[in-house]
């Protein structure tokens, strides 16, 4: 492969990063939001019941949470791609997620309209996020992984 198409391919994977973190970002966002103005709403279509007052608390604090990840993790205009520990950052919260939301779901006693939704949304995040570190690390070590 030519060192031009290489740096192509380099530029090219560094704005998809963008994009996913972006859109990582803004799904975390959104669930901040959503936590934060109605608790209840979240509860019922994820978990298909009602929170507690201190279950309403807590979700307020998670959404607080959530939007100092999503602040953290935003990528910056005019930068190539986003920084390492977004996409760490990122990736950690979307595996612990798709687990911990798995885990709710075999339980079976708390089922919402959305919760297997979370669950696909969450799994595709970690998968593309993982991607995307993976192909930072092999990267900065100098790995050549292009096809």
């Amino acid at each position: 492969m030519s060192s031009v198409s290489a740096e192509i391919g380099m530029w090219k994977g560094m704005e998809n990063a963008r994009w996913t973190v972006l859109a990582a970002a803004v799904e975390a966002a959104a669930t901040g939001l959503i936590l934060f103005v109605r608790p209840s709403w979240f509860a019922w279509l994820v978990f298909g019941n009602e929170f507690s007052d201190s279950g309403s608390a807590l979700g307020r604090l998670t959404a607080i949470a959530l939007l100092g990840l999503t602040l953290a993790t935003w990528p910056l205009s005019g930068a190539v791609g986003p920084p390492p520990s977004s996409v760490r950052a990122l990736l950690v919260y979307n595996v612990l997620a798709t687990i911990y939301l798995l885990y709710v779901a075999t339980g079976g006693q708390l089922m919402g309209i959305l919760l297997w939704p979370a669950i696909a949304l969450h799994a595709i995040f970690s998968i593309v996020l993982g991607r995307t570190w993976l192909g930072e690390r092999n990267l900065q070590r100098g790995d050549d992984f292009s096809i």
